[in-house]
C-alpha cells in the first residue's frame, strides 16, 4: 500500500508540473529570482527544461541555469549548464564569457583561455575577453601572450585601469622592470581610467604598492618606503603595506618606525602571532 501511495504521489506531482506551461514555469523562475531563492529559480528552470526539451529559448534558460547554479557554488553542474546552452548556441557570447569566468573559477585556465579566443575570434574588439584571455595566460605563466593582450586592449581603450595594471606586471615578470615602473609612473601622474574617470583613491593605492615592490626588488628602498606611505595614505586598511614598510624600516635600522607599522597592522587586524617575531627585532 505505502509503494501504491508513493506511486500515486509521483504520478499526482509530474500531473502537477506537465500543468504548467513552459511560460509560467519560467515566469516563476524569474519571480524567484527577484526574490533572490535561487534554489527556487533553479528548480523552475529545471521544470521548464523538462516540460519542452526542444524550446527554442532554451539556450537562455540554460545560461541562466548555469548562473544560478554559479551563484549557489555548485560549479560543476553549471559547467554542464552552459555547454548545454552552447550545444544550442554555439557562437553566443555571452554564454561564452560565462563558461570561461567558470573554467577561471575552476582553475582551467587553458580552456578559459580557448573560450575567450573563440570571444575574440567573433567580437574582436571585446574588451572583457581580451583582459582576462590575458588573466589567464598570466596564470599559465605565458607573460608574453598576456602582454600582447594588454597591448592590443589599451589600443581600443587607452586609459583602461585592469588593462595598465595587468601591462606592468607582464612587463615585470618579464624582466622589463624599468618599462613596468614607466607605466605605473604614468598611470600616477595621469590619475584617470577610462571615460576620463578620475582614479578611485583605493585603485591609486594598489599602483603605488605594485610600483613599491618592484622598487624593492630594485634595491630602491627610499623609492619604495616612499610609495608604501602614499598607499597607506590613500587607502590606510591594507596590512600588507604596514608589513613591507615595517620590513624594509627594520632594514635601514629604524626599529621604532617599524614597530610603529607592526602595531598598525595588528590594529587592523593581522594576528599578532604572525608578526611577533617581527616585533621582537624592533626592540
Amino acid at each position: 500500500m505505502k509503494n501504491l501511495l508513493f506511486l500515486l504521489s509521483l504520478w499526482v506531482s509530474c500531473l502537477e508540473v506537465h500543468a504548467q506551461s513552459y511560460a509560467e514555469l519560467t515566469q516563476k523562475a524569474f519571480d524567484a529570482l527577484e526574490r533572490d531563492s535561487l534554489a527556487d529559480a533553479e528548480k523552475y528552470l529545471l521544470q521548464a527544461l523538462k516540460v519542452d526539451p526542444a524550446h527554442v529559448q532554451n539556450s537562455l534558460l540554460f545560461s541562466n541555469l548555469g548562473l544560478i547554479q554559479q551563484r549557489q557554488g555548485k560549479l560543476h553542474e553549471a559547467l554542464e549548464s552552459y555547454n548545454l546552452a552552447l550545444n544550442i548556441t554555439p557562437k553566443m557570447v555571452p554564454i561564452l564569457l560565462n563558461r570561461a569566468a567558470l573554467y577561471l573559477e575552476l582553475g582551467k585556465n587553458d580552456l578559459a583561455r580557448i573560450d575567450y579566443s573563440m570571444v575574440l575570434d567573433i567580437e574582436p574588439k571585446n574588451l572583457e575577453a581580451l583582459l582576462m584571455r590575458a588573466y589567464a595566460y598570466s596564470n599559465l605563466n605565458d607573460y608574453k601572450s598576456a602582454q600582447s593582450d594588454y597591448e592590443r586592449l589599451l589600443t581600443f581603450s587607452p586609459m583602461n585601469y585592469k588593462g595598465r595594471l595587468g601591462l606592468a606586471l607582464s612587463l615585470k615578470q618579464l624582466g622589463m622592470k624599468q618599462e613596468a615602473l614607466n607605466e605605473l609612473t604614468a598611470m600616477i601622474a595621469s590619475k584617470t581610467m577610462e571615460d576620463d574617470k578620475v582614479m578611485t583613491d583605493e585603485k591609486l593605492s594598489v599602483v603605488f604598492s605594485t610600483r613599491a615592490n618592484i622598487e624593492i626588488e630594485q634595491e630602491q628602498i627610499d623609492l619604495a618606503i616612499f610609495d608604501l606611505g602614499e598607499a597607506i595614505r590613500l587607502d590606510p586598511g591594507q596590512t600588507e603595506n604596514y608589513l613591507v614598510r615595517g620590513q624594509l624600516y627594520l632594514m635601514q635600522k629604524k626599529k621604532e618606525l617599524a614597530r610603529k607599522d607592526f602595531e598598525t597592522a595588528v590594529s587592523y587586524g593581522v594576528p599578532s602571532s604572525m608578526v611577533h617575531d617581527l616585533l621582537k627585532s624592533t626592540k
